[in-house]
């Protein structure tokens, strides 16, 4: 599983542009994240990576209703949101319910409240932000992955550490800076994609 979370953040290219072309090159889910944007505004700049790769799944970060006025695939909860268990009350069966974590045992409190997927992170240090966190590797990531829930390794994945997240047990990645503030997003997004499926 290859994850694009995208940042508004991270506008080194035009969005449309970049999204078509990680999407092409085999990005499978899309993640919108914004930590600024509220209501209206929120949901217009969602819907341009929507529309820029319609193929892809698409999670929303956070706003339940944003994710249902796009007909998202599901939401990616940090912290400071609903719970698994009352975003799944809102949504459609059956969409992804993923959980922001920073530990393998808060892995195993998400499967225990109903997501359906975990980002455990940092892994490495990110790329895309400065690190509030120090860099877990892959022995904390491989403890989290024996939850039996689905565990995405996100924080500085490289193509180079693809190998490694998933040996570890991961699932997939989700990369912002890697794809975002590549040179070449697209190229970037294949060489992560020929890492994971190699």
């Amino acid at each position: 599983m290859l994850c694009l979370v995208v940042d508004r953040a991270c506008d080194r290219h035009p969005l449309t542009r970049a999204v078509r072309a990680a999407v092409d090159a085999g990005v499978d889910w899309l993640q919108l994240r914004d930590r600024e944007l509220e209501g209206a505004a929120w949901l217009a700049w969602a819907e341009t990576p929507r529309d820029a790769a319609p193929g892809a799944r698409l999670i929303v970060n956070r706003r339940v209703d944003v994710a249902l006025a796009l007909g998202a695939d599901g939401v990616h909860l940090g912290f400071d949101a609903l719970s698994p268990a009352d975003a799944a009350g809102l949504l459609p069966p059956g969409s992804e319910i993923g959980v922001s974590t920073h530990s393998a045992d808060e892995v195993g409190r998400a499967r225990s409240a109903g997501a359906t997927y975990a980002h455990l992170a940092p892994i490495w240090s990110p790329i895309s932000k400065s690190g509030a966190r120090p860099a877990l590797g892959t022995e904390q990531l491989r403890r989290a992955c024996g939850h039996g829930l689905a565990v995405l390794a996100q924080g500085g994945v490289t193509a180079e550490r693809c190998r490694s997240a998933i040996e570890a047990g991961a699932a997939g990645v989700a990369v912002t800076g890697d794809i975002l503030l590549a040179d070449d997003p697209g190229q970037a997004a294949a060489e992560l994609r020929a890492a994971l499926d190699g």
